[in-house]
């Protein structure tokens, strides 16, 4: 490759998710209601879950730990979103563009992780419950949620490895609201077909993989709790279905980015803002809404907090 009499750029133009400035102002004010309705929710769950005793087993743990990954997710690009309503010049320095990137993929695959470490969970607890409160200590959750993160952080960087050293020179306009490697990785002014594998394999492959794994998991679960009648096993059927919609709504958009070949498609905008802004937050929602302990504790939490201010 040629790189003589070439400017290497310092930043990109995100497109954003639509020219019109009416169609921009609609989008902005529907995600910051969004957020100020959603993000308060998770931030609920965390707190109860910590606060409530009787919430001091794994499987809580584990949404608290979802809920607050999820936070964290959504914290990357809305950010930006938001503020790039009001901007003439919607860019990004490459740096930016980067991190951007690597928070991505870096809590991303954490939260991929972690599903399977909830997995995990719901397997001990119904095919191994008399060593369940043995086996599932607190130790071993902290580990798994460790590992969850690690994993995440492997993942990411590799991504950004490969990233990182591809050469720029334009042009510099990414047809989306914020950077992901499917897109930077096109306007690099190389050629890129070895590196778009690698990126598959990394991302694509792994996602796949794990998502046929999990459903197969809890398809198993559930085949094993279809003959139970008591109350306890219909309690446990419930919370794995609960899980599999966590699994398909985390996977599907996922799968959809990245098990392709990187080329743009008329949807990709629409399930980017879902893959990056409003699933994450409803994941935890998800979880909560069909879950009457921790809605019974929520309740619990709010009512001590308004009685205390009362006082």
């Amino acid at each position: 490759m040629e790189t003589e009499n070439k400017t290497e750029i310092t930043e990109f133009v995100l497109l954003g998710l639509s020219q019109r400035r009416e169609v921009q102002l609609v989008l902005f004010f529907l995600f910051l209601l969004f957020y100020v309705i959603v993000l308060p929710v998770n931030i609920l769950i965390i707190l109860t879950v910590r606060g409530d005793p009787q919430l001091d087993s794994p499987m809580y743990f584990f949404l608290a730990n979802l809920a607050f990954l999820d936070i964290c997710y959504c914290s990357i690009t809305p950010p930006k979103m938001l503020a790039d309503f009001f901007s003439q010049q919607k860019t990004i320095s490459s740096r930016s563009c980067i991190a951007q990137l690597f928070f991505l993929h870096f809590l991303g695959g954490a939260e991929i992780f972690l599903l399977i470490a909830m997995a995990f969970d719901r397997y001990v607890a119904i095919c191994k419950p008399l060593h369940y409160a043995t086996l599932m200590r607190k130790m071993l959750c902290w580990i798994l949620v460790g590992t969850a993160w690690a994993g995440g952080f492997t993942h990411s960087i590799i991504q950004v490895a490969f990233v990182v050293h591809l050469p720029f020179c334009g042009p510099n306009e990414l047809d989306n609201f914020f950077c992901d490697v499917t897109q930077v990785i096109k306007l690099a002014c190389t050629n890129t077909y070895i590196l778009e594998f690698i990126m598959f394999v990394n991302s694509g492959l792994v996602i796949l993989i794990c998502f046929i794994l999990l459903l197969i998991s809890y398809g198993v679960l559930l085949i094993r709790l279809k003959t139970g009648i008591s109350r306890g096993k219909s309690k446990a059927a419930s919370t794995c279905t609960t899980h599999i919609i966590i699994v398909f709504v985390m996977f599907g958009p996922a799968i959809y980015i990245y098990c392709r070949p990187f080329c743009s498609l008329p949807l990709d905008k629409v399930v980017a803002v879902f893959h990056t802004v409003i699933f994450p937050l409803m994941n935890p929602m998800i979880y909560t809404l069909r879950n009457r302990e921790i809605l019974s504790a929520m309740k619990r939490l709010l009512l001590q907090y308004f009685l205390g201010r009362g006082k």
